[in-house]
């Protein structure tokens, strides 16, 4: 049977003949793989096949060359490369006969998967030919084949690194995609196709806005797009000003008056989609005005223009215009978006970039529409107010809300439509959550509104989920602004009735919308964190109520709803055992819970589902903390499912978290961990030595690798020679990291942490003992990592501050077997005292550590 029937078979509506062709289909990849993928290019690039056989042919295709999974990402790459060059070209060959193709499903596939390959093979130089191919079909006169090589090269730019492709052919590809633009093409086809391309191409394009003729050429065509009777090459060219405005905005001075015109006219006359791009470029120049002003702390890298503080006369009645655009049957729960959403979500960027001089602009607006009949100005009234609450000074907001709260409580009770509930509610969390606390001057909540507040709160958890949820959510950062503050808390004569209201709301029937389930429990956990001695009691009384709903979901029968609750009730346990957990006088009587609370974590290990699986082990591991040497008790039932998890690679966050508890352990039992070590030990490195496991794992196992080290000191003697090859080739892998990739810059930093909290774990257990000369070997390999870190200049603070400890622990634990060592570094003392002179006082105290045992190692 050829291929085409499989493909065709293989979206049949009868399952039987589905299951078989997909099972033949997978046969075909697995004992001819080559065949198979000319087979699938060949099927595409044929007009005389089936429309649908061709685009699950292409859909196949791109996911043999692609994978989410980083790890099998890699394998596709290396699966794709070791095949023969003349099949890889009848491939790419079959692919760019199917740009031609009159059938449009069949070139865009095509395009994606060209791309993918690109990606592949163009870093490497083996498709050197690909972008002068595309470009001289951008030069035919066949309309389709313009239009889907646009694409291709649309697609082509998303997938390819920006240093892959030389400045010349970089000029070719905006030549073409500036010309596909144009208003002069009379296909709108090929006009959308080459915008959506520029929106890509536009991060390749430093050199070309540096140079102010081409940028000129490139803002005109954009411009002129925006305003183009079509309403999809108006959204296109709409983001492509959005993407501008984040990676050239110190290029935007010039065209500014120009796009406010635009983006204005957008947001008051065009469609929603082009509307929403329109306030997402206002968005977008916020985000970057307040990374240049917040500055990281240092210099800013580039100028700050003050582009929203010249704008705001004009761009603030705008924005209020857009709150009164709301839909009647809007979705109140998350995931709704529509343009007075986008345009209070801007209002808020703008009082982060401007601060104080937003007010004055935005209060009439509010004092205007709050009390009006119709809800939607009501609603949009509080929007605003509620928006502007981050950035301002609470010096210019208190006044302000000392007036506004009362009514707003009022509001939040008496006011006839949920919309205005639902966003009174949230403007109240934002009220606690930016001017209350510890830090606020002028709190705006006193002992005397507390009450008032607290009832109206616990009255509206009763309402619509909706507003439940918001109102559980005020509560959340009610509390949290009393939870540094010691004995007496406001909240304290409230506490049965709060916790008695959030139960009442985890147990409505309607508690699985809107989240209300979670911000319950989520508001819960806040509520135990800010208790205080005095309300410790209630926390107690609190213990059995939580264990008991938890057993009855264990009990049973399983639904997507019993599952969350499990997780939320583990949760709940674990912030309840750190709190009493860590009081000298609630510890000894919440011992008594303890056993019961084991068993019940470890039937819910039995339950399948991910997330209770998590939250039952963050909350042994809190339950370690607290009891100390005393867990070894439950060692031994718990153990089985601690090598679950450290096998979990699946389900990689459990993996995590487990490899964290086994630090818990260590830290709790010390030396009594030493039975399970080596069972520890080998899953451990099994799981570094495996490509199967997401990497995020890693670093955390490299750091637990310090915490057994610690725990079991020179018993670790027996893991030296698997553990520090580990290390050192990690050690050796981290310092090669590509300039220019972010993502993979921190992924680096978290490794490099990692390893070097490794390394002075063991360290510092081998201390003082007999062996330390086992480590000498080692000690040249930290030293000559410690020298490639400071001079890649690549650590940030935390980094740092890890890295030196580590040099302070290495001298400290090999004394004058040290001195040697430190003295053949070329860049050692020099960073010391860059740490030494370092701002960040965590840096400097690590630094005078690493000074004294340094000082040590070497004069003695």
């Amino acid at each position: 049977m050829e291929i085409t029937q499989f493909l065709l078979n293989a979206q049949s509506i009868d399952g039987f003949v589905r299951n078989l062709a997909e099972e033949n289909l997978k046969h075909f990849e697995e004992q001819n793989f080559p065949t198979f993928l000319v087979s699938l290019a060949g099927e595409l690039a044929n007009d005389a096949k089936p429309v649908d056989s061709r685009r699950l042919a292409g859909l196949i295709l791109k996911n043999a060359l692609d994978a989410k999974e980083q790890n099998r990402k890699v394998e596709q790459v290396q699966r794709w490369l070791s095949l023969e060059s003349s099949l890889r070209a009848q491939v790419k060959g079959y692919l760019l006969q199917t740009l031609s193709s009159p059938t449009p499903d069949a070139q865009s596939t095509a395009s994606q998967v060209i791309a993918k390959i690109a990606s592949i093979e163009l870093p490497p130089k083996q498709w050197p030919e690909l972008i002068e191919c595309l470009l001289s079909n951008v030069n035919q006169n066949q309309a389709h084949v313009r239009q889907a090589t646009l694409e291709t090269l649309g697609y082509l730019c998303e997938e390819v690194s920006s240093d892959v492709v030389d400045q010349d052919q970089v000029n070719k590809i905006l030549t073409a995609v500036i010309q596909g633009m144009n208003a002069t093409e009379t296909n709108m086809d090929i006009r959308i196709a080459a915008t959506r391309a520029l929106y890509n191409a536009l991060r390749f394009a430093e050199a070309n806005f540096i140079n102010d003729m081409e940028r000129d050429f490139i803002m005109r065509v954009v411009c002129e797009a925006t305003m183009s009777s079509d309403v999809k090459l108006r959204l296109a060219a709409m983001e492509c000003l959005v993407s501008i405005s984040s990676h050239y905005y110190d290029s935007l001075s010039t065209y500014m008056q120009d796009i406010f015109n635009i983006t204005a006219k957008a947001v008051k006359e065009d469609e929603e989609a082009v509307s929403l791009q329109a306030i997402e470029f206002w968005s977008s120049i916020c985000d970057e005005e307040i990374d240049i002003l917040d500055a990281f702390g240092g210099e800013p890298t580039i100028q700050c223009f003050y582009f929203i503080k010249q704008a705001l006369p004009a761009l603030v009645p705008m924005l209020l215009e857009t709150l009164l655009k709301q839909e009647e049957d809007q979705d109140l729960d998350d995931g709704a978006w529509n343009i007075a959403m986008a345009g209070g979500t801007c209002l808020g960027l703008v009082a982060r970039t401007v601060g104080d001089d937003l007010v004055p602009l935005v209060m009439p607006f509010i004092e205007e529409n709050i009390n009006k009949l119709d809800w939607r100005q009501r609603e949009a009234a509080t929007y605003a107010f509620g928006s502007i609450l981050e950035g301002p000074s609470p010096d210019k907001l208190t006044p302000i809300v000392n007036v506004a709260l009362n009514f707003m409580l009022i509001a939040l009770v008496q006011d006839p439509n949920n919309h205005v509930k639902d966003t009174t509610a949230w403007t109240l969390g934002r009220i606690f959550e930016f001017l209350h606390g510890p830090t606020v001057e002028t709190p705006v909540i006193t002992n005397e509104n507390c009450q008032q507040i607290l009832t109206v709160l616990l009255q509206s958890m009763k309402d619509v989920p909706n507003v439940a949820g918001k109102a559980c959510a005020a509560l959340y950062f009610l509390a949290q602004g009393y939870e540094d503050l010691g004995s007496a808390s406001p909240l304290s004569p409230f506490f049965q009735d709060i916790i008695q209201a959030l139960l009442a709301v985890s147990h409505r029937e309607d508690a699985g919308e809107s989240h209300l389930s979670t911000s319950s429990y989520e508001t819960l956990n806040q509520i135990i964190l800010c208790s205080t001695e005095e309300t410790a009691q209630t926390i107690m009384q609190l213990v059995p109520v939580i264990m008991m709903e938890l057993h009855q979901t264990i009990e049973t029968q399983k639904s997507d709803k019993q599952n969350e609750m499990q997780g939320l009730l583990c949760g709940c346990l674990q912030v309840i055992i750190q709190k009493l957990g860590s009081t000298e006088s609630t510890k000894y009587v919440f011992f008594q819970y303890t056993d019961q609370m084991m068993d019940l974590f470890l039937k819910v290990f039995s339950c399948r589902n991910a997330t209770a699986h998590e939250e039952a082990m963050l909350a042994i591991g809190s339950m370690a903390y607290a009891v100390g040497a005393n867990f070894t008790k439950y060692m031994q039932g718990f153990y089985p499912y601690l090598e679950m998890g450290l096998q979990n690679f699946s389900e990689y966050q459990i993996c995590t978290i487990t490899v964290g508890v086994v630090g818990d352990l260590c830290r709790a039992l010390e030396e009594k961990i030493l039975p399970y070590c080596d069972g520890i030990m080998t899953h451990l490195l099994k799981n570094l030595s495996s490509s199967q496991l997401h990497r995020s794992v890693k670093p955390p196992i490299f750091s637990c690798f310090g915490d057994i080290g610690l725990a079991i000191g020179e018993n670790f003697e027996k893991y030296l020679m698997y553990a520090m090859p580990m290390l050192h080739s990690a050690a050796e892998l981290s310092v090669h990291i590509p300039v220019g990739d972010d993502e993979m810059i921190e992924y680096a930093n978290l490794l490099r942490k990692g390893i070097l909290e490794a390394y002075s774990g063991i360290f510092q257990g081998f201390k003082n003992t007999p062996k330390i000369q086992l480590l000498i070997p080692s000690a040249t390999n930290i030293i000559q990592f410690l020298d490639s870190l400071y001079l890649e200049n690549v650590m940030d603070d935390l980094l740092m501050q890890t890295a030196i400890g580590v040099l302070g622990d290495l001298a400290d634990t090999l004394g004058t077997n040290a001195g040697p060592l430190i003295k053949t570094s070329s860049s050692i003392m020099r960073f010391l005292d860059e740490c030494l002179s370092s701002d960040d006082q965590s840096i400097k105290e690590s630094a005078l550590w690493a000074q004294f045992a340094l000082t040590h190692a070497v004069s003695g």
